[in-house]
This record gives C-alpha cells, structure tokens and sequence, in this order.
C-alpha cells in the first residue's frame, strides 16, 4: 500500500474529485499542504492579497460552470475566521465551496497557542459540515465526506481543518483507487408531477418561478422547454436570472421590492397560480406575503424538504431535484398536449408581452453628472449576449439587475442572500479564472470596489482580464435613500476633497490612481456619449494587456432608484424615471 503525508493525501483526493484550481494565502500551519500541492502538480493556486478574497474567488469559481468546486486555503487562527464571510456568502445562496485551513498541532489547540482557534465550531452554522480533523487516517475519509455532502441535496459549502502534525502525519492510502462517493439528490414522483400539473392546468393565469435551483442543476432547458409546451410565463427570480432569456416571449420580467421590473411585477399580481422551482421565497422577491400570496395556489419545488413551508406554506410541495423534477414535468405536458389536454395560454400570455413592451423604465438621460439609467444602457449596447456579469449589493446592483439583460444561465452571478461588500472584484477574478475566454463584467458601486480593491493585484499578477464597471456617487447610496424613512443622512456620505487629485472635487477618492497603482488599467467617464467608447476601449485594454480594467463612471450624487419597502404592489417609481415605455437603443423585447 502506497505511504504518503496525510496533506499529500488531501492533494490527490482534490485531483480525483475534478478540483483543477485553488485560491488562498499560505501560512505556517497550512505549509504542509501547500507542499503537496507542489510537489503534486495538477492543481493551479491563485495567491489571493485577502483570504476572504480567496473564498469569493472560491465561489465565483463554481458559480461559472455546472460541477465545478471552487476551494479556499488558508492558514490557522484569522485566516479561517476571515473565510466565514466568504462560506456565509456560499450558503445562503446554495454554493458548494470547499475551504481547508490550517491549525496548531493537535496537542496545543485547547492551550491558546497562536492562532489556534476552534474554526470548526465558528463554521460549522454557515456550512454543510465543519471538521477538525484529529487523526491523519481519517483525512481521506472527511475529504470525501466533504465532496459528497456539498453536491448532495441542497448544495453547500463545507470546512476541513487540518492540524500541522495531522498533515505531516504518513498513512497508508491508494489514490489510484480512490472512487467519489455517490451524489444524493431527492427526486419527485411521477404521480407528486402530475398532481402538480393538474393544479397548473385548472388555473388560467399561471406562472412559473424560476429559483437558482434551476441553474444549480443544469435545468434551464428544461424549464424553457417546460414553459413553451404549457404556454406557461416565466419569472426568474434574481438567483435564477438567464435560466430563461430576457428576450424569451415567455419571459415575465422579474418580480420584488428591489431587483425586479415594472412589468413583471404587473403580471404577478394578475396572475392566479404559481409554480416556484428551485427558489426560496425570498423576502425581497415577495415582500409582503398578504400581497404577494392573496388570490393565488401556489406549488413548490425545491431539493430541500426543509425550504418547504419555511416562509409560507404551499399548496402542494414536491422534495425535488429541480432537473428530476422538470424531466417529469415536460414528458407529463408532452403527453397532454399530444391528447390536445394543455389549456391554451395564448391570451394569458399575450397580456404579460404587453406588459413587458411598454411598462418599462426610462435609462436615456443626457445629464452631467451622469444618471446611472445611462450608465446601464450604454452597457447593454456594449456587451453582448455572452457577457458574463458579477455584482453583490447596494443600488448598483439593484439599478443593474433592473435595466441590465441576461439571455444565459450562469451569466449572471451575484451574491444573493448575504449580500457582503468587497464580494465584487474577487468573485469576478474567480469567474474570469472559471471562463478565461469569457467576456466578464463586473458592476460595482464605489464603497463595495473599495472594500476589497486590493485583490485587483491578483489579476495584474496572474494576468486575469476583466472588465470592472464602477459607478461612484461617493456615497452609501443605498442605505442613504433606506435613511430617507428615519429622515436622516448620516455616515454614509464618502466625500472629500482629495489634496492630491483636486479636480475630482468632493468625489475624494482617486479610484484611477488605485487602480493603475495596483498594476490594472482604468478609464474615468463624466459625460453620457463617453461611456460607450470607454466600454469598448476597456475590452481592447483587457484583451491586450490581460488584466482587470476599470470603467469610473462618475454619477450625479444623489439618485433614487425604483423600490418599495413593503409589498410588490407598491414599488415608488419616481416620476422622472418611470414616465417612458422601452427607451433602450436596441429594441430586444418587441410586442409580438
């Protein structure tokens, strides 16, 4: 039987559960593995300037393709405490990251030896399971635990701690051998789908919801195909954006307090039935659930047994994979429309187009400083279908999510749940590692660009090219329009006038300088017909040089943007920004 260091051991398990890239800090308790991890080859490491940076970096990774498991590494003591963030961001929005820290030897973990830290039990609330692992010949055994329980069920993340003598430790241990635990996921029965159906088809305004779940199980075929057999309109939710393209005519629009569209809010509240798949009812989807539930059956599909009833309960709940699932639903609705047993949805449907080619929000404005609708629609002009987009929080993110158009899976990634500044600029470098030849576009206001700025770096050093959209309004734009209800606007103004860069004016920070300083290139825009040929000239930059590049729009201080704080039926429009039908330069979502 093959011997080998119990690190040695975890490196070759990571290589034969497909894990091809890693992203992290090293340190001296983690040396052992990173040594491994050399000595092995097979596995590429990104060095991270952050090592929550590197758990960002970790799950934009996975969120770029179907089966892929981003992993964090770092040392013992705040390294690990630094990744809670990053595994926090994981599952909530149902990622599987692997993380494997450091620790003291085994003898001196109760003593307070530096950096010692019980970071299984700091964990183990935000993760699938968290591990420190006591005895080397377990490594190989907790490792593939760990694969098995981040694909199985609702996907997730998962932390193995490695104490330095544990890693140093020889076992026996053949990795030619070695075989990935099967993958569990609930399946629905034909007759749970059929009863489903029957609901849907004794409805006559139905529409589907379509969660994350959808992209996290490679169903997003499916649930187009699902949609034109029923006639059925589609309403993505903000994690399952691009599982039905934007200028699909069964595509609804999206629907909620925030990240959502005049015209799929609308057609929501004319609609009698729901069909949620793979989603969580999430609160800034419903709002309000006297609203958002009044007049309507709903069914619900979700791999978790557990998310069902957990915000409301449905009218009928189905434990399901949403592939297995949607599998089922389109062979049920083939065989009622080959009986000619499929209501016709045509009218039902003709209404929700309607609604979708006129209530729109206007984007073309000329001002200067520049509106952030123009911002939107000048990117929507500049990148394609293809575009990859990363974006986390705040009103740029909400103001993206509302104006922007994403006709992919996986071509929209965002942090959901969490919601973490700083997530931005790592994620992206995680999904430009995920996709090298993709066009990725990240959106990120400025105190989130500036939260975790420094792993720009990262991609100046590895030559990781992405294009980086920063709208500065040199305020907490956000939580200022949230202060508008406590009439207050306190701490969340950014200005300054920069003794160094005076022709900024209050805007204080200097982001160019930032940027160039940390070896990536950056372009400044103040004025509308500027944006397009900056965008352009960006794409150039970052396929010569091969490094992140920087767009600064600079914004008017002060904009509100489309929200409301309480129910679906009552998002504020503004007068000035909710007056146009579709203004965009290319017309994608026509009336037909």
């Amino acid at each position: 039987m093959p011997r080998m260091t119990a690190a040695r051991a975890a490196v070759e398990i990571l290589k034969r559960e497909g894990v091809t890239n890693a992203f992290g800090v090293p340190g001296a308790a983690i040396n052992p593995f990173y040594a491994a991890l050399k000595a092995s080859g097979g596995i590429q490491h990104t060095l991270a300037r952050h090592v929550e940076g590197a758990s960002h970096m970790a799950e934009g990774y996975t969120r770029t393709h179907p089966g892929n498991i981003g992993v964090c590494v770092g040392t013992s003591g705040p390294a690990g405490t630094d990744m809670i963030t990053g595994l926090y961001s994981a599952t909530g929005d149902s990622i599987p990251i692997l993380c494997i820290t450091g620790q003291a030897p085994t003898a001196v973990i109760h003593k307070e030896d530096f950096q010692a830290v019980d970071i299984a039990s700091i964990a183990r609330p935000v993760t699938k399971a968290a591990t420190t692992v006591l005895e080397a010949a377990q490594v190989p055994g907790v490792l593939q635990q760990a694969f098995h329980l981040m694909r199985s069920g609702r996907p997730g993340p998962v932390l193995v701690d490695l104490p330095l003598d544990v890693q140093l430790t020889e076992i026996e241990f053949d990795p030619e051998t070695y075989e990935p635990l099967p993958v569990y996921r609930p399946a629905a029965s034909r007759a749970q789908i059929e009863k489903a159906v029957r609901l849907l088809n004794a409805s006559e305004r139905p529409l589907i919801v379509a969660g994350g779940g959808i992209i996290n199980a490679d169903a997003a075929e499916l649930l187009v195909e699902f949609a034109e057999l029923t006639g059925t309109p589609v309403i993505p939710t903000l994690m399952g954006w691009g599982a039905i393209a934007d200028d699909h005519e069964l595509n609804a629009g999206m629907v909620g307090l925030q990240t959502s569209h005049r015209y799929g809010n609308a057609t929501f509240l004319e609609s009698d039935f729901v069909l949620g798949i793979g989603n969580r009812w999430a609160n800034r989807h419903t709002g309000k659930l006297d609203v958002y539930r009044q007049g309507r059956t709903f069914v619900h599909v979700d791999i978790e047994p557990t998310q069902i009833g957990k915000i409301f309960p449905p009218d009928y709940g189905i434990a399901s994979d949403a592939k297995v699932a949607l599998e089922l639903f389109v062979e049920i609705a083939k065989e009622l429309k080959d009986a000619g047993e499929l209501p016709d949805r045509a009218a039902w449907a003709a209404s929700a187009r309607q609604r979708k080619a006129t209530l729109h929000r206007r984007t073309h404005f000329d001002n200067v400083p520049l509106k952030p609708q123009r911002v939107y629609e000048e990117m929507n002009r500049a990148f394609g279908p293809e575009t990859r987009y990363v974006t986390t929080i705040g009103l740029s993110q909400i103001a993206g999510a509302q104006m922007l158009h994403v006709y992919r899976p996986r071509h929209w990634i965002n942090c959901g749940q969490a919601g973490p500044l700083g997530w931005t600029v790592p994620a992206a470098l995680g999904v430009a590692v995920a996709d090298p030849e993709a066009s990725v576009v990240a959106l990120s206001g400025d105190y989130d660009f500036q939260f975790m700025l420094e792993e720009l770096a990262v991609g100046a050093q590895h030559r990781i090219p992405y294009v980086h959209v920063l709208v500065n309004n040199s305020y907490l734009g956000l939580i200022r329009q949230a202060q508008r209800n406590f009439d207050i606007d306190f701490q969340v103004n950014l200005e300054f006038e920069n003794i160094n860069s005076p022709e900024l004016g209050v805007y204080g920070v200097d982001h160019v300088k930032v940027v160039e300083g940390l070896g990536c290139k950056a372009i400044r825009v103040t004025e509308p017909d500027q944006l397009l040929p900056a965008f352009e000239e960006a794409k150039k930059l970052a396929a010569e040089f091969r490094v992140p590049v920087v767009v600064e729009a600079i914004l008017e201080r002060v904009t509100n943007i489309s929200m409301s704080g309480s129910d679906i039926a009552s998002v504020n429009e503004f007068e000035d920004i909710a007056t146009e039908p579709w203004h965009a330069p290319t017309e994608i979502l026509p009336l037909t």
